[in-house]
């Protein structure tokens, strides 16, 4: 595996200007919002129709899809990686641990973009959704980072 210097704003930038509809999911997100918790890794929930897209888009950062495009959205997960390590969720819905329903479309809809840098943006679900997106699993950081979800829910509207 070769080293890049990543430019995480020319990052974003190339995924907006792709035109991938990619949500910005997992402890980045909650990094977005100013949770104090750590990650080492980039998670995007992305409208299985834009796969091809978001690789063509990151293609320049190096990194490199893990499996083919028919494998991705048969299995609803891809992994892109170099140095950088980016999981990828390609599915039009999840269920959650208690088997809510969460569709990629209705996400979409409530999204908020987060400005990094001028002109470099990402989607972020709305903090309701993005709750959603932390009770897919049942890992223990994510039901740490649902405490924390709840406590800037309890905060009030930072949207």
């Amino acid at each position: 595996m070769e080293g890049t210097d990543f430019d995480e704003a020319g990052f974003f930038r190339a995924i907006s200007d792709g035109g991938v509809r990619a949500l910005l999911i997992g402890r980045r997100a909650l990094v977005a919002l100013g949770v104090p918790v750590l990650t080492a890794d980039y998670d995007f929930w992305i409208h299985i129709d834009d796969a091809a897209a978001l690789n063509a888009a990151v293609e320049p950062f190096g990194l490199i899809p893990k499996r083919t495009l028919e494998e991705a959205c048969a299995t609803g997960r891809y992994v892109l990686e170099n140095d950088e390590h980016v999981d990828v969720l390609v599915a039009r819905v999840v269920p959650t641990v208690d088997k809510t329903r969460v569709a990629f479309d209705d996400v979409w809809e409530r999204r908020r973009q987060v400005e990094v840098t001028p002109g470099a943006r990402f989607a972020l679900p709305c903090l309701d959704d993005l709750i959603l997106t932390k009770r897919f699993s049942a890992r223990p950081h994510d039901l740490d980072d649902l405490r924390y979800l709840a406590a800037l829910r309890e905060e009030g509207p930072a949207e």
